[in-house]
């Protein structure tokens, strides 16, 4: 049980900055897992802050709460700002307690809370410190839960065979810096160093053996691409990841050089003729890259009839798949034949013909949300919901930045599949045979 009251300075410092905690505090599933994790929240606690509809109210709620668990709740309080990149709220904290120790101690008051920020603990509201109060703004480094000996046993027969150690081979290119002799349009994509970091990370932990290039010309990537679907172990290993970080347009995305891949030779490049070491095994590719020059403003709300699928849209492929069936019957082949294109999966970070967004420190927002539900909710989701999960918080994202045209921007992210069966990463787990 926890020791009740928490240190007169660390209560004050909590009270004297409380304005600026509920306006810019991210609290979110990992924050509170950090708290979980130290004692310092219950379980029907963490339930009851997460259920609160606002961010607002969440922070609040927290904030009511922590004075009351014990004297170490402060410092894992600020450990938890540190572990999730706040480090402008725990530098005001540390000042706030650094200015308490100085002073002769008052009385210990009733209120947890007060209702207003005191003047001499006000701090400006840069440009900065709004771009790390945004939700889910910075990598997290949370380790992969793993999967479950109950859960592996339940689900393993409906869904791919990822069992192998390492469980695949991943491949990861990031063009961050670009010719300017060759193709001066193209700036460079601040942050996209920390894109490549972070999918490094997230796919080493799902035990998958990660390749990195940074920087390759349109010909070069081809080649790199090449040598990669030729590679022996891929007979060995039970899937393959392709991650491609560029600059982009519908259908293609630059080299340095400003030349462009076509995404739909990469997709041959891994289908059942060209690799058949991966046949029947799951290939993810994940794209970061703009798919046009669009900007997504955004629309407000409003309330419309729903949208009806066209009594035409399924007639041409009932009647191919018919006629398919009777000439297979007539031949009676004896081998089972495949597509030529199966058992792929493709998460795409904007829509056709849009942009898609990037912080410029923290990455892009369609990695940093594919990481955050990698992390969280591998050990018992298969990639599509995850990747549903992903355009869920995509979709609530709004850039900030007053005076340009990018001030309360939108993204939609969106996935296609082959997929036909379930696949589950089922990570840390390793069956006994």
């Amino acid at each position: 049980m926890l020791e009740c009251g928490m240190q007169e300075q660390d209560r004050r410092a909590l009270q004297r900055n409380a304005a600026v905690l509920c306006k810019q505090l991210v609290v979110d599933e990992v924050f509170i897992q950090l708290l979980q994790a130290d004692s310092i929240l219950t379980e029907s606690m963490a339930e009851g802050i997460m259920a609160e509809r606002t961010s607002h109210k969440r922070s609040f709620s927290l904030l009511l709460l922590l004075p009351k668990r014990g004297p170490r709740a402060f410092s894992s309080f600020c450990s938890a700002l540190q572990e999730t990149e706040q480090q402008h709220l725990y530098d005001l904290l540390r000042q706030s307690t650094e200015k308490e120790s100085k002073q002769t101690p008052v009385k210990r008051s009733s209120l947890p809370l007060p209702t207003q920020e005191e003047v001499n603990a006000k701090r400006a509201r840069t440009q900065e410190s709004m771009e790390l109060s945004l939700d889910a703004d910075s990598p997290i480094n949370t380790p992969v839960l793993p999967c479950t000996h109950e859960f592996y046993l339940s689900h393993c027969q409906q869904s791919y065979g990822v069992n192998s150690s390492p469980r695949g081979l991943a491949l990861v290119i990031s063009n961050v810096t670009f010719d300017p002799c060759a193709a001066p349009e193209l700036d460079t994509r601040k942050g996209g160093e920390v894109d490549d970091e972070v999918l490094r990370k997230v796919f080493t932990e799902l035990d998958y053996k990660v390749t990195v290039h940074r920087d390759l010309t349109a010909q070069d990537m081809r080649k790199c691409i090449e040598s990669f679907t030729r590679r022996p172990d891929h007979r060995t290993v039970d899937s393959c990841v392709v991650c491609l970080l560029s600059h982009g347009v519908e259908g293609a995305i630059y080299g340095t050089d400003g030349q462009l891949l076509q995404l739909d030779w990469v997709f041959e490049s891994f289908d059942n003729v060209r690799c058949p070491l991966l046949q029947n095994k799951p290939k993810m590719f994940f794209i970061q890259a703009c798919r046009g020059e669009e900007m997504d403003c955004g629309v407000e709300q409003s309330d419309g009839p729903e949208r009806t699928c066209s009594p035409s849209c399924e007639q041409r492929d009932a009647g191919r798949e018919g006629q398919g069936d009777a000439t297979s019957r007539q031949r009676g082949d004896p081998r089972i034949k495949l597509p030529q294109r199966s058992d792929m999966i493709c998460g795409y970070a904007s829509l056709k013909g849009t942009a898609a967004m990037r912080n410029t420190k923290r990455g892009s927002w369609f990695i940093q949300e594919l990481n955050s539900s990698l992390r969280l909710n591998a050990r018992d989701t298969h990639l599509a919901d995850i990747l549903v999960q992903v355009n869920g918080r995509i979709k609530e994202r709004e850039g900030y930045a007053p005076g340009t045209p990018h001030h309360r921007c939108k993204e939609m992210s969106e996935f296609t599949s082959s997929l036909c069966k379930d696949l589950y990463f089922f990570p840390k787990y390793q069956p006994q045979y």
